[in-house]
């Protein structure tokens, strides 16, 4: 394959945003992939599930403020990527902050509710996959089969990791036929411990495999898996997807990734070959 005229197309399918990351590129021999909203968008709108919930608890009965509602989508916002029982222990420090409420949940309590109603939005949509209704694609970001299945054939050993957890993680990335291509492991949360947690997960790549940054490539839509690895100069590729349409520029995202330290950021995988080469070099 020939080389791109330039890593940053004149079509804008890939934007640059760390001055010289050029040089850096060309070396990737591992990367590590967030899964909801990067890869698979079978749980697309779970904020709207979670964001809801959260104002339900900390307010009872009353109506909340526009400044609680805010605060609320705010943190779901900062918090993408981080294991959701963390999640849900900051719900139990705001309810208890706000006090608006009679009596505090717990964490697990809390997780267990938002998941039943999440289990309702999504079902449906795992089912129609699995029983061959709809296809994997057609749940997915566009490209991202084709750039997982890139990588892996040049190969990069690849990893999945997520806030989700574990068990859910593994049936929907089998579910999508994604499973398959990810021969480092699947990393989904464990309440447990914090073993599976994207910065364990990503140092531990590094250091069993004695890697230097440039050869660990990060993907993901939220800011934690993007702050993580440029802390341990990983390349940090973020996703900013719209997730209604599958493809295209979500602006929210673009600034949540940009802030968060994101060397490169694209929409969606539908330069998948072009963006495989860049990344790994011939």
């Amino acid at each position: 394959m020939a080389a791109p005229t330039a890593i940053c197309g004149q079509a804008g399918w890939l934007r640059c945003l760390t001055p010289g990351i050029s040089s850096r590129l060309g070396q990737v021999r591992h990367a590590l992939f967030d899964f909801d909203g990067t890869l698979s968008l079978l749980r697309q709108g779970w904020e709207e599930v979670m964001i809801p919930m959260m104002v339900e608890a900390i307010c009872g009965e009353q109506a909340p403020e526009p400044e609680l509602e805010a605060e609320v989508r705010d943190y779901v916002d900062r918090s993408t990527g981080i294991l959701t029982i963390r999640q849900m222990e900051w719900l139990v420090e705001a309810v208890r902050r706000h006090h608006t409420t009679g009596s505090v949940g717990t964490a697990a309590a809390y997780k267990k509710q938002y998941l039943a109603r999440l289990e309702q939005r999504i079902m449906h949509r795992r089912q129609a996959v699995a029983d061959g209704r709809e296809t994997a694609e057609s749940h997915m970001l566009v490209g991202a089969l084709d750039f997982v299945r890139a990588l892996a054939g040049r190969g990069a050993i690849l990893y999945l990791a997520s806030g989700s957890d574990h068990a859910d993680v593994a049936r929907e990335a089998a579910v999508l036929g994604l499973a398959p291509f990810f021969n480092g492991g699947i990393y989904g949360a464990l309440d447990e411990d914090e073993s599976n947690a994207k910065e364990k997960v990503i140092q531990g790549i590094l250091e069993g495999h004695h890697l230097n940054g440039n050869q660990l490539l990060v993907v993901g839509d939220g800011p934690v898996e993007i702050r993580e690895a440029t802390a341990r100069q990983a390349i940090a590729l973020g996703v900013a997807s719209d997730e209604v349409n599958r493809c295209g520029w979500n602006r929210r995202k673009v600034d949540r990734l940009t802030s968060a330290g994101a060397d490169l950021l694209v929409a969606d995988f539908s330069q998948a070959s072009e963006l495989a080469w860049l990344l790994l070099g011939s």
